[in-house]
């Protein structure tokens, strides 16, 4: 499939947001990991399209959209720019299928429109604070990026394992390889957006203090040898939510879209089957 035949841009201050629609019928909004881009969920677009309307923005400062614009300042504004996105579409009910920070905006959106969003699938997620280890980790690279205004080798080669199964380098080189050329490829122009949208993620709020309030339909899956994302999240999440159902998605580190993606497509139809049709 190619996806760039659905790309479509909508304007918010000034700024030029890229998203995907493709497909027909009840609408899943897709939400895609940080330092990656829409064809994240190319294997889930290509299926879920023949029942379904995918509409799949991109990050400010990823794939073909601008830079963020100034009062984006917490995962809560960057909710409310795709909620205007689906005003702009004329879309009243929707559901949300978001991986890492797709899933923490989605719950975000869930929160701002409870009557409007039908399902959440939370993906190698945690919507709690982030670890304070892990947040000094990852604001030390922030720190980085920005000093070199690009990403360095030697942080891509930090980076890049963190987001796959423990096997990957010999099981699917093609995948970390050409990650890895992503990352080289980021702009000058694109990493002040990036770090400053890192900041946001990684000093997010405790959305959990607010998790009474989903009381919709919420499917949580985390990869085995998910690094950045473990599977005790998933169990805190899937315990803090009333309802919720959790799947461990077998030998999927972080990116479980390209990795399984087989299993999440049978999970996610499954899922949709009970509650969308």
């Amino acid at each position: 499939m190619n996806l760039d035949q659905h790309r479509n841009r909508f304007i918010i201050d000034d700024h030029t947001m890229s998203y995907l629609d493709v497909g027909q019928g009840p609408v899943l909004l897709l939400g895609h990991s940080y330092l990656w881009n829409s064809a994240m969920w190319a294997p889930q677009i290509a299926v879920l399209s023949q029942h379904y309307r995918c509409i799949v923005p991109e990050l400010w400062g990823h794939g073909l959209s601008s830079s963020m614009p100034a009062r984006c300042r917490s995962l809560k504004h960057l909710a409310e720019h795709y909620l205007a996105l689906i005003d702009h579409l004329n879309i009243d009910q929707f559901s949300i299928l978001g991986l890492s920070v797709g899933g923490m905006w989605g719950a975000e959106l869930t929160l701002l429109a409870p009557r409007r969003v039908k399902t959440l699938v939370m993906m190698g997620c945690f919507i709690g604070f982030e670890p304070e280890v892990s947040r000094a980790k990852y604001y030390e690279m922030l720190d980085i990026m920005t000093e070199a205004q690009s990403i360095p080798t030697s942080l891509i080669d930090q980076i890049a394992p963190l987001f796959f199964a423990n096997g990957v380098n010999q099981d699917n080189p093609q995948l970390i390889n050409a990650f890895k050329q992503e990352l080289a490829n980021i702009s000058a122009e694109q990493i002040d957006t990036i770090a400053r949208l890192g900041k946001i993620i990684f000093g997010r709020r405790d959305i959990m203090e607010d998790v009474e309030q989903l009381t919709l339909p919420c499917l949580i899956m985390t990869g085995t040898e998910d690094k950045p994302r473990p599977a005790l999240e998933g169990y805190l999440m899937h315990d803090a939510i009333d309802g919720s159902e959790y799947i461990h998605i077998p030998k999927a580190g972080h990116i479980s879209t390209l990795e399984q993606s087989d299993f999440i497509n049978r999970q996610l139809l499954d899922f949709y089957a009970k509650h969308l049709n």
